[in-house]
C-alpha cells in the first residue's frame, strides 16, 4: 500500500503490530522523545546568515513541515505534537544559550546515539526490525503512536 493512501489509524496499527513487547514499548518511551529533542538541537546548531534568519530556523523549518504532515494526518495528534515539539525547541533554545552551539551539538548527538541504541535493543527484544526499515515514514509515525497513547490515557479520543 502506497504510503499516501494510509490513514493515520493504519499508520499507528502498523506500528503497533511492531512494537508488542513491553521492554521495547518501555525504551520507546523513553527513546522517542530523546531522538525527537535531540534532532531538534542538532538542527539547531546549524549556522544561518544572522542578517536573514535567528540561530534555530532550520529546526523551526523542520517542525513546520513535520507539524504539516501530522496535521494532514490527524488534527489531533498534529496539535498535541505541535505542541510537544514546541517544548522540545523551547529547551533546544535554552540549551544554545546556555551551552552554544557546538557543546549543543556535541551533547545531542551523544544523546540521539545512545537513545538508537536503546532502540535497537528494544527491538532486540520485540524480535523484530525496526519499522521504518519497511518504510521510512515511520520515523514520524512513532512520536506520533506515542502521543496518539498519551492522549487516549488522559482522555482525549479520535473523533470520527
Amino acid at each position: 500500500m502506497h504510503s499516501n493512501t494510509r490513514s493515520m489509524r493504519d499508520w499507528l496499527d502498523s506500528y503497533s503490530r511492531d512494537h508488542q513487547s513491553s521492554t521495547n514499548r518501555l525504551l520507546h518511551w523513553i527513546c522517542v522523545p530523546l531522538i525527537v529533542w535531540s534532532v531538534i538541537a542538532l538542527l539547531w546548531t546549524i549556522p544561518v546568515p544572522a542578517s536573514l534568519l535567528r540561530p534555530g530556523a532550520w529546526s523551526v523549518f523542520a517542525i513546520v513541515l513535520a507539524f504539516t504532515w501530522y496535521w494532514k494526518q490527524s488534527r489531533r495528534l498534529g496539535a498535541a505534537l505541535l505542541l510537544a515539539l514546541a517544548l522540545f525547541a523551547l529547551i533546544s533554545y535554552v540549551a544554545f544559550q546556555q551551552l552554544g552551539p557546538s557543546q549543543l551539538r556535541w551533547v545531542a548527538v551523544g544523546v540521539f546515539v545512545v537513545a538508537w541504541i536503546g532502540q535497537f535493543i528494544g527491538h532486540l527484544f520485540e524480535g523484530r526490525r525496526p519499522s521504518f526499515f519497511t518504510d521510512l515514514a515511520y520515523l514520524l509515525i512513532g512520536p506520533a503512536w506515542l502521543m496518539d497513547k498519551l492522549l487516549r490515557r488522559i482522555g482525549f479520543k479520535e473523533t470520527t
